[in-house]
């Protein structure tokens, strides 16, 4: 399996972090990275150097105002006057704001609240180069998958929480959501993206909720307790017949519960005839993780690859979470040789 980064990534080093009315140290810091490429080096795999993605190329998911607002914001914000050392926002419109007609100004204060979901995606100077460059890495291993082959991408930031025009939760541009278009063009008739971050895909979902070509499924924690807290849930079916599956779990569930839920997950892949997979691939359903609203040992991160695997279609792995640099190398070792041994058997 060829895998692919970009070194940018270490350019973007989030520091604030909001979590109950407290400030804290952001738990998305370069240090992910280097545990990654420590588990792929323990399988004896380097990761290669991809390209940025291009302009035009983003443009196939994403918004070009935002676009252009992610690429200028930090240059913008470090212009007002006794700034901050990040891109934050301080509102957000409100459903009444929007029902009024509501619109961004030109200032970068009220874009940020326009173009943001959350105080979770601080933009600093480094962060459009990095979120690029992830993006690149997605592209690059899509490029792999196009051909028939299997691939992985160290995507930092990650991006399954990113809408169109939107970021939010650590994440800037939705990698996922790139590989499927890229899938898409090079001629897959069907792409599903089968997503086991411990957070909702709300981003991936809401690209391509009107879609019949693709079907989203995403396994997380309840989102009733979990971010994103609005979306997530069960009842969530899509735009279109059988384009998008949530399977919420209660908190706490360990490798059973959450592989079951992981079938009936691949079930509705075989039934929807993807041509193609992607899978934004997130640790943070692990029992080690620092908010441990599952409970998944590293077995079950094996036994979720080879699950995976066996289904034997070219599939793009693009990471998403998973923030304890202690585990999360021998994670995604864990992982993709589960999923190497089912896809050779």
């Amino acid at each position: 399996m060829r895998t692919f980064h970009n070194i940018s990534e270490a350019l973007h080093t989030p520091r604030f972090f909001l979590m109950r009315g407290a400030v804290r140290q952001n738990y998305e810091v370069p240090a992910r990275a280097a545990a990654l490429r420590e588990g792929l080096a323990s399988l004896g795999l380097a990761p290669e150097a991809a390209l940025p993605a291009s302009l035009a190329t983003l443009l196939t998911v994403h918004d070009g105002a935002y676009l252009d607002f992610l690429a200028n914001a930090a240059k913008d914000w470090a212009a007002l006057p006794e700034a901050g050392p990040e891109v934050v926002a301080n509102i957000h419109p409100s459903p009444e704001m929007l029902a009024q007609g509501g619109v961004p100004s030109a200032s970068v204060i009220s874009r940020t609240g326009w173009f943001t979901a959350d105080c979770a995606c601080p933009i600093g100077p480094g962060t459009w180069e990095a979120s690029v460059g992830a993006a690149g890495a997605a592209l690059a291993a899509a490029g792999e998958v196009a051909a028939g082959r299997n691939a992985y991408a160290l995507c930092r930031p990650p991006g399954h929480h990113t809408y169109a025009a939107r970021a939010g939760g650590h994440c800037y541009i939705n990698n996922a959501a790139l590989a499927v278009e890229h899938l898409r063009a090079a001629g897959a008739a069907r792409v599903a993206v089968l997503d086991i971050d411990s957070h909702h895909g709300n981003g991936t979902q809401g690209i391509f909720w009107d879609r019949a070509d693709v079907l989203t499924v995403s396994l997380h924690a309840d989102p009733g307790r979990y971010y994103p807290w609005f979306v997530g849930h069960a009842r969530e079916t899509g735009g279109t017949p059988d384009g998008n599956l949530n399977l919420p779990q209660d908190f706490g569930v360990g490798d059973d519960v959450w592989l079951a839920a992981l079938d009936d997950g691949i079930a509705a892949i075989r039934r929807f005839g993807a041509d193609a997979l992607v899978v934004p691939l997130g640790f943070d359903a692990s029992e080690d993780e620092p908010l441990a609203a599952l409970k998944v040992t590293a077995d079950g991160f094996a036994r979720a690859g080879a699950a995976i695997g066996a289904m034997g279609l070219p599939t793009c792995i693009t990471q998403e979470g998973g923030y304890n640099v202690d585990v999360i190398g021998g994670l995604l070792a864990r992982f993709l040789t589960g999923f190497g041994d089912a896809t050779s058997a």
